[in-house]
């Protein structure tokens, strides 16, 4: 069950911060005071872009709680900061935030169980492109998915390019943002759950099961599954292809397998 890869209203929101100002511009926050109090109220950072050079003043605590909460911090020349924040004084910091919160594994399992239904959870090993999650997300919802698990690093979050293109799934379907997919997979095994990824040397995928509880791991648009989650999964599915073209897009390789395991959930 793996595979290679509504619009959102956003609010500008200024408040003072002595002579700062707090600046969110769709899933953006600029400046150093705004940035900080983010990670200190515990709202979901998905990476924080810092300028190149000597760390000093406040942006040190800012990298050192930053880091203390497992957020990716990554350096940028000063030109890429000035571009993303669009004549904003990012005071050399801007975090990207979700634009939507993100659920647990266990709220995922729960959804499941409450409408009496065998778990089915979309895994996707990190997704970058945020077209791809989007599209991911909406026919997850389309095809009765409880959730969607996204990692934490290397992959595309919640932000209001992948809400847009989700349709509205976003809305409505769950996504955990986990440390480790590898391990998580390890956790929905001993829930019972039968995991599968989409492989071109795997089984086709019409003579795999993907019926009952299961998870379905969709690869990285460039890289497919990584070689340690494709070994703790218990099937490998491929799809057939007819043409010289051997691959499909990451999201339309996902639909493909999620409709497949709804007909067969569905028989």
């Amino acid at each position: 069950m793996a595979a290679d890869g509504f619009y959102a209203v956003h609010v500008l929101v200024v408040s003072c911060y002595k002579t700062e100002v707090k600046k969110l511009v769709e899933d953006k926050i600029i400046g150093r005071n705004p940035v900080l109090e983010a990670i200190r109220s515990g709202r979901s950072v998905d990476k924080i872009l810092v300028k190149m050079g000597k760390y000093e003043g406040s942006i040190v605590p800012i990298i050192k709680k930053a880091k203390d909460a497992g957020i990716i911090v990554q350096e940028v020349d000063k030109a890429k900061l000035d571009a993303i924040a669009e004549g904003g004084n990012h005071q050399g910091v801007i975090a990207y935030v979700s634009a939507y919160e993100y659920s647990t594994v266990k709220d995922i399992l729960d959804r499941a169980r409450e409408k009496g239904e065998p778990p089915f959870v979309i895994i996707c090993d990190k997704i970058t492109d945020p077209h791809n999650l989007g599209a991911i997300l909406r026919t997850a919802n389309c095809v009765g998915a409880h959730g969607v698990i996204i990692p934490k690093r290397n992959s595309v979050g919640l932000n209001s390019t992948v809400a847009k293109t989700s349709a509205g799934a976003v809305e409505y379907t769950p996504v955990a943002k986990v440390t480790n997919i590898a391990s998580i997979i390890d956790d929905l095994k001993k829930e019972g759950m039968w995991i599968a990824a989409a492989d071109m040397d795997g089984e086709e995928l019409y003579k795999v099961d993907l019926t009952g509880s299961s998870g379905l791991v969709i690869g990285s648009e460039g890289e497919g599954i990584s070689r340690l989650v494709r070994e703790k999964c218990d099937f490998i599915a491929s799809i057939p292809m007819e043409g010289e073209i051997n691959s499909l897009n990451a999201s339309v390789a996902a639909g493909v397998l999620m409709y497949e395991a709804l007909r067969q959930r569905r028989s």
